[in-house]
């Protein structure tokens, strides 16, 4: 009979491996999961909405038409996709009591795989900020120091897996939503190249390109196993990065893409300063720099540069593209609940966003697009003489709950808390590059730091091959000692 004990020394490709070989069973695991979660959940409000008994019945008769490797394994789905018959209410209390009829996209190639899908997870409304402390379902706690933040919009996810419910979870990322809640929890967190996977089919639900799903999860094999889940193999709303790959190297996957060498000398830029010239911790920093020399010390070249491009445009031509698809987001539910934006039952920030987005021009929105295809063209050049770009995910160490308010009636100061804090992810999501979280720092009182590596658009397995060759060199610690 498998522990719990023995379940939380074990990452996803472990469990999926011990249930192919009969070491154990899915429902054995399953039940070690949802043990953990009995015992964590109420300290972190993680998992909002619970699946167990389906899990587990799941669980007992799984998938035997699933190859995958984490063919039934436990697994949790963020509030902002659908899950056929569980609740989706995005995180806002305009959709409460709203249940899912069909499963979104992503979903339907996990549970595909033969994963054991247990409840979904915390995250802000729309996961449109960079805390997870939304009014319908509450805040979710950092295990790592239960009076801070896990940082958003997947900050459930984070927070389920830091803790050993799962060892990888379903996450989302718009603007950092994968990074920053691996940041401030410890865990390695990957933000795929726009067109790499499964999206919904429409510009409106992934935020016209910007938004991508992927995992959080505690090692790297497990973010290249789940990322195979999910790459396609064809074109879909956007350019695969795949199809060039493949027809010029052959293309395996991205978790047999582990076993080759590590990174030869890579060109490294290592970013100290602020993108709009906002402070940045001193420890924020002191790690930045540790990972500068640690990549040094792997035999990279490593120079400190300047930010290659205007992070200010993007976010600039981001927030109007973002406004846009919010408002799309929300009108369908208020007009058939005969509601106005002003009588809806959504948070003060969200209101604003989506009026923001009612007064977006169609020229508007094509300038954008227009100003963030040009950068993403300047980074590919860039690029050329640059492997990797390192800078911090966020300026500070994880916020105290409460730092960053959705409702607070002062928007000044909350938008200059936003802009302090954040800053560098969201440049990537605007350029669709991949981009990913390494835990390699923590603050002196012991919260995690992570670092940003990004790359030019399509390299994801160089990431995680370099991502394999940090985890060698520097193991860090899976989850949180709760």
């Amino acid at each position: 009979m498998l522990s719990t004990q023995d379940y939380l020394a074990l990452d996803a490709v472990a469990l999926g491996d011990g249930i192919s070989r009969g070491e154990f069973s899915a429902f054995e695991v399953t039940q070690c999961a949802i043990d953990r979660a009995r015992e964590v959940n109420p300290r972190l409000n993680a998992i909002v909405y619970e699946n167990y008994e389906a899990a587990l019945k799941f669980a007992a008769s799984p998938n035997k038409n699933s190859s995958s490797l984490l063919a039934g394994v436990p697994f949790l789905i963020k509030d902002l996709s659908p899950v056929a018959g569980l609740p989706a209410t995005f995180g806002s209390a305009l959709f409460k009591g709203f249940i899912a009829k069909s499963n979104a996209k992503i979903v339907k190639r996990y549970v595909d795989s033969g994963l054991t899908i247990l409840g979904k997870t915390n995250t802000p409304e729309w996961g449109l900020t960079l805390t997870t402390e939304p009014v319908l379902t509450g805040a979710c706690r950092n295990p790592w120091h239960l009076e801070h933040s896990t940082g958003g919009s997947s900050g459930g996810a984070a927070a389920a897996v830091a803790a050993g419910i799962v060892p990888a979870a379903h996450a989302s990322d718009g603007g950092g939503s994968i990074r920053i809640p691996a940041a401030n929890c410890g865990l390695f967190g990957l933000k795929p190249s726009r067109g790499l996977t499964t999206i919904e089919g429409t510009l409106a639900e992934c935020w016209s390109g910007l938004s991508v799903g992927h995992v959080v999860s505690q090692t790297v094999r497990d973010s290249a196993a789940f990322l195979d889940l999910i790459s396609l193999r064809g074109n879909g709303l956007f350019a695969n990065p795949l199809l060039v790959s493949e027809s010029k190297n052959g293309f395996d996957g991205f978790f047999e893409g582990l076993r080759q060498a590590a990174p030869a000398r890579l060109r490294i830029a290592l970013i100290t300063t602020h993108p709009t010239g906002e402070e940045i911790d001193p420890e924020v920093l002191a790690g930045v720099r540790a990972a500068g020399q640690l990549l040094e010390n792997l035999g990279h070249s490593v120079e400190e540069q300047a930010h290659p491009a205007d992070h200010a445009l993007a976010g600039a031509a981001m927030s109007k593209i973002i406004g846009t698809h919010v408002l799309q987001s929300i009108k369908p539910r208020l007009d058939s609940l005969g509601l106005s934006l002003d009588e809806a039952p959504v948070e003060l920030s969200t209101k604003v966003m989506a009026k923001g987005g009612a007064k977006v021009s169609a020229s508007d929105y094509v300038t954008a697009r227009d100003h963030l295809r040009k950068l993403e063209l300047d980074m590919h050049s860039f690029h050329k003489s640059v492997d990797i770009i390192v800078s911090p995910v966020l300026s500070k160490p994880p916020a105290p709950l409460g730092w960053l308010d959705m409702n607070s009636n002062d928007l000044k100061d909350y938008a200059s808390k936003f802009s302090q804090y954040s800053g560098f992810t969201a440049f990537y999501n605007g350029t669709g590059a991949p981009s990913m979280s390494v835990p390699l720092h923590r603050s002196i009182t012991g919260l995690p730091i992570g670092i940003q590596m990004s790359a030019d658009w399509g390299q994801d397995a160089l990431l995680l091959r370099l991502a394999a060759q940090l985890e060698d060199a520097l193991p860090w610690t899976r989850r949180a000692p709760l």
